[in-house]
């Protein structure tokens, strides 16, 4: 929590800055008129910008992706994509921050940023995005809108065109099933399996949005109200009360955790290393190709499998937004357009390159486009549509940051 808790002197500076006109008229009136601008117009002002997409690297499956993403922009465009990579989104929206703070309304160091959740409703909050801008991209109109109404909604905060939609993700769990028989199918039950199997579970640490997801899919569902999570934090002694729970799970888990609870992977891919090494039975992912990817790319056993819970999970929508100095804005937007193709999404979605599921809707795309889909390889541990059970919706942003916050001091080593 310490990236986050840094942000506020910052904020501060950033709020005085605002109200007394740091933000140059012209950057505004820029901003405003982005989804006005032709797109060829942002096409030839795109070409020979150089974005600087700051996005998470933890995972080198990712990386090849947007390393693949660079290659096809350059080819088609003209455009340079340099890949910033983060440990922590908050870290580039800590930067955003110290710019405005110091007045620089142009040049900014970050062209593209991947983020959604506390981190989008951060920068929204904080007028530190450029838009609305995604009317003036083409492909944005493929995008399943009706089915998929988190891709204009981030974690309840609507997104008003200031972030586009480029990936959809759903809280699942990796399990090996050479070693496990029957898998848990609630949160109470993971307690159990816990118990009876300790050592072979754990999770990553927080701010990891893996380990953040998981404290709050038991939030959600050991709430005694989860409507109370939809709106933002009123109180000290709101939180306190929701989150008890939560609190009194995790003591009661932590002692039959991998190393006793006394120490958690890192990340995400950390924690997916450890199954792979035999040292868990049951890992989380948040991707449900994930498993079928890294048996494709020998990254699992062949014998990995994955299930969910049977009251649903937890589910979102990723996005990319331009803060609101980049250097490169038209650049970004033109990056953000081929995101939300046909070409890149089913790339995505295909178990062997990443298996994250796509935010387009079938019946928008030509035949071409479908076909990209349909030909697509499944895999031998991704479960069929119907079977990853009830999507549950994110809490407010305001409840991670005050849980996070609560984890770190509880249980950081």
């Amino acid at each position: 929590m310490r990236r986050r808790i840094a942000l506020l002197p910052l904020l501060a500076a950033c709020l005085t800055a605002f109200a007394t006109g740091a933000l140059g008229l012209g950057a505004a009136q820029d901003a405003q008129a982005a989804e006005e601008r032709p797109w060829s117009e942002i096409t030839d002002a795109a070409k020979g910008q150089t974005v600087y997409w700051n996005a998470w690297g933890g995972d080198e499956r990712i990386n090849a992706y947007i390393a693949w993403v660079g290659e096809r922009v350059w080819d088609d465009y003209g455009i340079m994509v340099r890949h910033v990579k983060l440990a922590d989104t908050a870290d580039a929206v800590s930067r955003v921050l110290a710019e405005r703070a110091a007045d620089k309304t142009e040049g900014g160091s970050i062209d593209l940023i991947w983020v959604n959740g506390e981190n989008f409703a951060t920068m929204k909050e904080n007028d530190l995005l450029y838009g609305p801008f995604t009317q003036a991209l083409p492909n944005f109109q493929l995008v399943d809108f009706e089915d998929k109404p988190s891709t204009l909604v981030d974690f309840t905060v609507p997104t008003d065109g200031l972030e586009a939609p480029w990936g959809m993700a759903k809280l699942n769990f990796i399990y090996d099933s050479a070693r496990v028989g029957e898998t848990p199918g609630s949160i109470p039950a993971l307690l159990d399996w816990a118990k009876a199997n300790p050592g072979r579970f754990s999770y990553p640490t927080p701010p990891d949005f893996f380990g953040t997801t998981f404290l709050k899919q038991v939030l959600i569902e050991l709430a005694p109200d989860p409507a109370f999570l939809q709106q933002p934090v009123e109180s000290d002694s709101q939180v306190e009360q929701v989150a008890r729970p939560l609190w009194e799970f995790l003591d009661a888990l932590h002692p039959h955790l991998w190393r006793g609870g006394e120490v958690f992977p890192a990340s995400g891919p950390a924690q997916r290393q450890l199954l792979d090494d035999g040292e868990l039975d049951i890992a989380i992912s948040f991707y449900p190709s994930e498993a079928s990817s890294a048996i494709a790319n020998g990254l699992l056993p062949e014998t990995a499998r994955t299930f969910v819970l049977d009251g649903g999970t937890i589910g979102n929508t990723h996005f990319v937004a331009v803060p609101f100095n980049a250097s490169a804005a038209e650049g970004a937007m033109v990056v953000a357009n081929f995101l939300m193709g046909a070409e890149a999404q089913a790339r995505k979605q295909n178990p062997e390159i990443w298996g994250d599921d796509t935010v387009l809707a079938m019946a928008k795309l030509d035949d071409a486009g479908r076909k990209l889909f349909e030909d697509l390889p499944i895999g031998v541990a991704t479960l069929a549509p119907e079977d990853l059970g009830p999507t549950l919706l994110e809490p407010h942003p305001s409840w991670m940051v005050r849980i996070e916050a609560e984890w770190q001091r509880r249980y950081a080593r």
